[in-house]
């Protein structure tokens, strides 16, 4: 490596580069003393005003943003404490009293779960090991009381279900929460309930019912799916694209079809056909340019190493912005947690 001339060693260091073969410059090498001219010693100055971070597009629960001046490590780490360490509200027990549907108990239990609910986890505390009961300040308690009965306006002629029968539907909708003790003046303005009012839970006939009470607890996606609080949460590098030399004609439209749509624009420059690149950033780097004989020796694929673009997608339970921010705290608890065993250490 260290016999790499000098203007390829800021590639090998900033840039990964997508071959035809395989995918180059994949760690990092950017530590203390490995390249000769280069001080990589770690500066707090020097990070704070390289490290930026951007967002490019939120809504109610999607968040897009560039973390840019870090390292993969860190992303990472981002990145699995959204997805397992941000804690949320879920059921947890479920006490069937009658259930007479079709559904088995064990089955209609972990449906149950897996709805999402909407309750702040920051305003509950985790429940103690082996307490059955629970409290107002760690336990949400919701019920679901259903029965299916025949539609005596019904027509006779008819054979659709929606007609024929009353609540033969159960829905997340159906569920409600039972306030304990002083949690109907506590969370009055919030209404807690199904994240969604529409997700399918089981389907009744006439005479079938539902009488459950269920109890929610805060958790960590670590022990249970059910507590994650996004749909997704990944990162991409930032893709760059570079033409080596000019393309023209006909090669210059089917190098804007190699890449997504957007990447490559063809402009008509003195009456010839030109690709440019005009966003690098829509590329999924599907190296589709490389099965071209003519093409791939004309452009330069490669992805910007400390350059994360994040996709976060929230269940609904929490704001997608409110969750990084919470992934942020996560993480700041858990580097004052180990200075202080470093500390404590150090001191025995």
């Amino acid at each position: 490596m260290m016999a790499a001339p000098m203007r390829n060693v800021d590639e090998i260091r900033d840039r990964v580069i997508l071959g035809e073969f395989g995918v180059r410059n994949v760690h990092s090498t950017d530590f203390p003393g490995n390249y000769p001219g280069y001080d990589d010693t770690w500066d707090l100055r020097k990070f704070k005003k390289n490290f930026r971070l951007n967002i490019a597009h939120m809504d109610e629960n999607t968040l897009e943003f560039d973390m840019v001046g870090i390292d993969a490590a860190i992303a990472n780490a981002f990145r699995r404490i959204l997805l397992a360490e941000v804690p949320t509200m879920a059921i947890e027990k479920v006490f069937i009293y009658n259930n007479t549907s079709i559904i088995q108990d064990e089955i209609l239990a972990h449906r149950l779960g897996l709805v999402p609910i909407k309750a702040d986890p920051r305003l509950f505390e985790y429940r103690n090991a082996g307490d059955e009961e629970g409290t107002e300040i760690d336990t949400i308690q919701l019920q679901l009381k259903i029965k299916c009965t025949r539609n005596t306006r019904a027509a006779k002629d008819s054979s659709d279900p929606k007609e024929l029968y009353l609540n033969h539907m159960v829905y997340s909708k159906d569920i409600t929460w039972v306030p304990i003790g002083n949690q109907a003046d506590v969370f009055g303005d919030s209404k807690i309930g199904p994240v969604h009012d529409d997700i399918l839970l089981a389907q009744l006939r006439p005479g079938q019912e539902l009488d459950i009470v269920m109890h929610c607890v805060k958790g960590i996606g670590k022990d249970h799916a059910k507590f994650s609080p996004v749909a997704t949460a990944s990162y991409r590098l930032l893709p760059e694209i570079t033409l080596l030399q000019t393309v023209e004609g006909e090669k210059a439209e089917r190098l804007k079809r190699c890449f997504s749509a957007g990447v490559i624009e063809v402009e008509n420059i003195n009456g010839e056909q030109v690709a440019k690149v005009v966003n690098s950033r829509l590329d999924t780097c599907s190296r589709e340019v490389l099965r071209h004989d003519d093409l791939k020796n004309l452009v330069k694929i490669g992805r910007v190493r400390d350059h994360f673009i994040f996709s976060v997608e929230s269940t609904g339970i929490l704001p997608p912005e409110v969750l990084v921010s919470e992934a942020i705290n996560v993480l700041i608890a858990k580097c004052q947690k180990f200075l202080t065993e470093l500390e404590s250490s150090e001191m025995e």
